[in-house]
């Protein structure tokens, strides 16, 4: 049994990236842990209603995953560029303290989103191995509408090294980003379900299942 955290930076990142293995770690016992770096708030133009709404889905959310603890690093939503590297890093220090985690996953290094690009920098300091020994695997998910519209360089690009077999949760993948009425559109919006499982066919094919997720493993120490 492990323990096993996901760092997303806005709500619905951990369902996008990795909803399906984290699903299949539950199965297997795992511990899962759910830190969320973003929060909407009032001063960034968002309006009562809709805070209680992504509070309500994200209640819900915890529960259809079975997450053992629910983090909120309560940052104003497109504003982590606002918070110093300083108290970024102590507040995920304390968080990867409490969980110890052996399994972490991260955002990708280059979304396009700044959000997600300062709180990986953060996230990563996070993971020396003498100040952290009980972070065995590091990995960076994608994220549809942020990962695949980094720069296309080589240096920039999502390119998964490791691949995670969820054909027998693709469907509550989906059931659960339903939850999250805001984020999802029709195709060909990029967070449809349409898209989802068409990048987990893709991964599918290159693993040799029907669905899975791709990840780029950042560190593995066995």
């Amino acid at each position: 049994m492990s323990n096993v955290l996901v760092l997303a930076v806005h709500p619905d990142d951990e369902t996008l990236g990795c909803g399906g293995t984290l699903l299949k770690h539950k199965a297997s016992g795992d511990n899962i842990y759910w830190l969320i770096a973003t929060a909407m708030k009032e001063e960034s133009g968002f309006n009562k209603k809709q805070i209680e709404e992504r509070e309500h889905e994200i209640d819900t959310v915890k529960g259809m995953y079975g997450f053992s603890e629910l983090f909120n690093l309560d940052i104003p939503t497109t504003k982590a560029d606002k918070i110093t590297s300083k108290e970024l890093i102590t507040k995920i220090s304390d968080i990867f303290n409490n969980v110890k985690p052996e399994i972490i996953y991260l955002p990708f290094m280059h979304d396009v989103h700044s959000d997600h690009r300062v709180i990986f920098d953060a996230a990563y300091s996070c993971t020396k191995t003498f100040r952290y020994p009980f972070i065995r695997k590091i990995l960076m998910m994608e994220t549809i509408s942020e990962t695949e519209l980094a720069p296309p360089t080589k240096e920039t690009i999502f390119i998964p090294n490791s691949f995670v077999n969820i054909s027998n949760f693709m469907d509550k993948k989906l059931e659960i980003m339903r939850v999250f009425e805001s984020e999802h559109g029709n195709h060909p919006f990029p967070r449809s379900p349409e898209t989802i499982k068409a990048i987990a066919t893709a991964r599918g094919a290159i693993a040799g299942c029907k669905f899975a997720e791709g990840f780029m493993v950042l560190r593995e120490i066995l």
